[in-house]
């Protein structure tokens, strides 16, 4: 299995719109790339997805064990002919100081993945050689394919840079470089970069990009070094479909549009195995819920910049409100609890939401809660019993105004500060919580909440016809 990494050495150094360039250029040689995103993103997946036309997947060395983490890429790279991960912040940037935990190197290590390390060169010349050597010898058990520079002035100022680099001994080949380019660039807002239904790639940009792969990178050369070992250690995957043949099927409504789009993909592929249909719909612009829903499945992203819509849109509230009522199990995660919400207040306006759990969110200016979660259930609910852990990650720009007396079932402990909470607000079918938990970090909650939406819907048709 062909794969390779590419990473920065910080967070803003071109390596989303590289990554972005590299795939359009395979893609566009024949061959199948499978995206992945190295930490807890949504943004950057969404953008792999559109280019590579392959939903593209979470690597995570805090949340998964290395045996997740394998067999979540050897399961997505199934007929694919290269993997392309995209590395988060800076290689060696982690959840801790003193260690490579949570890092890119840590999961291009755990893969066996070659690391393809981008470097903006913008301000510098022979000092880009210094970056370089400490980048490369930092750790002496990664691998590098080679060395990528961005924003580069033009051919003068490489060769500049590429004289530097050239005279370290035992240095990673110099694949090549981009020129500055502003209008490759994706804009950011509060939660990062802005997503891929608001920054499509069109076809002419994608062109433009994946001819600036060609042109100034050793595409030939990169291909040779991704890995091409198996992956280590890899059992199979365990509760395929056919463990699950035998039981009935249940439909599941996925929110998913311009305000909800925030989902581990891992996520959506365990429900499918545990015999779940999942069904797309959308907040803002269906009038409706689809027909005949066992559950319902609120990811994150922005409902405050929709809110006008989500709340002008009525029969979708009521919806809503009249499947939460009769004891239709939902889940919902960071926006998708914000839609739950009674009101999320933005720029001074109020906007009613459908009220099922009875908070009041207010978006705030700075980043509340960052970082990776633990979360210990300390009362059953829909994805488990009292007992049940689990960990995901929590970014969120708004706070809960009012309501936070709500019944509450998770125990939090954030892994970096070891902070610990109450969350996971709750009724008796509907859980929201502003931590997206990844279903692969406990392989019960998936089948905990299909089963649960099997048995809702079991006792609801024995239910006599009153």
């Amino acid at each position: 299995m062909k794969r390779f990494l590419i990473a920065g050495a910080a967070s803003g150094v071109g390596k989303t719109t590289i990554t972005i360039a590299i795939e359009a250029a395979f893609c566009r040689r024949g061959l199948v790339v499978q995206p992945f995103k190295c930490g807890p993103d949504y943004l950057d997946t969404a953008h792999h997805t559109r280019v590579c036309r392959r939903p593209c997947r979470n690597l995570d060395s805090v949340m998964l064990s290395p045996l997740e983490n394998a067999r979540s890429l050897r399961r997505a790279a199934q007929a694919a002919d290269l993997v392309i991960a995209e590395g988060m912040m800076g290689l060696f940037d982690g959840v801790s100081g003193a260690s490579e935990q949570g890092s890119s190197a840590q999961i291009a290590k755990m893969l066996g993945m070659p690391v393809v390390l981008v470097l903006d060169a913008s301000s510098c010349s022979r000092s880009i050689a210094a970056t370089v050597l400490g980048f490369t010898t930092f750790d002496k058990d990664l691998t590098f394919a080679g060395i990528i520079l961005n924003q580069v002035a033009g051919e003068a100022h490489f060769e500049m840079l590429a004289e530097a680099i050239r005279g370290i001994v035992g240095a990673p080949p110099l694949l090549g470089w981009f020129p500055r380019n502003q209008q490759w660039a994706i804009p950011e807002r509060h939660l990062g970069l802005h997503d891929a239904n608001e920054r499509a790639w069109n076809e002419q940009e994608l062109k433009s990009l994946a001819d600036a792969a060609e042109r100034h990178v050793n595409l030939d050369q990169l291909l040779q070094a991704a890995s091409v070992g198996e992956l280590q250690s890899c059992e199979a995957e365990p509760g395929s479909p056919l463990a699950y043949a035998d039981e009935s099927p249940v439909r599941i409504g996925i929110a998913r549009d311009a305000a909800f789009s925030f989902y581990y993909e891992d996520n959506l592929d365990l429900l499918r195995d545990c015999n779940a249909e999942l069904v797309e719909f959308s907040p803002i612009h269906d009038p409706h819920l689809p027909a005949s829903l066992d559950a319902l499945y609120f990811g994150g992203g922005y409902p405050e910049l929709h809110g006008a819509a989500l709340t002008a849109n009525r029969g979708m509230i009521e919806d809503v409100q009249r499947f939460c009522n009769s004891g239709g199990p939902v889940y919902a995660e960071c926006g998708g609890m914000m839609y739950l919400a009674r009101e999320i207040l933005y720029d001074g306006t109020a906007h009613a939401m459908t009220g099922v759990l009875p908070l009041e969110i207010e978006m705030s200016p700075r980043l509340v809660k960052f970082g990776y979660v633990a979360a210990n259930f300390t009362s059953s609910c829909v994805l488990g019993p009292a007992g049940t852990e689990a960990i995901g990650h929590s970014f969120h720009y708004s706070r809960i105004r009012a309501g936070g007396d709500a019944q509450t079932v998770y125990a939090l402990r954030y892994v970096r500060s070891g902070k610990c909470e109450p969350e996971g607000y709750a009724t008796p079918n509907v859980l929201g919580s502003y931590v997206h938990l990844h279903f692969r970090s406990n392989r019960q909650l998936a089948p905990n909440f299909v089963a649960y939406a099997r048995r809702v819907r079991g006792e609801n048709d024995s239910a006599p016809i009153r």
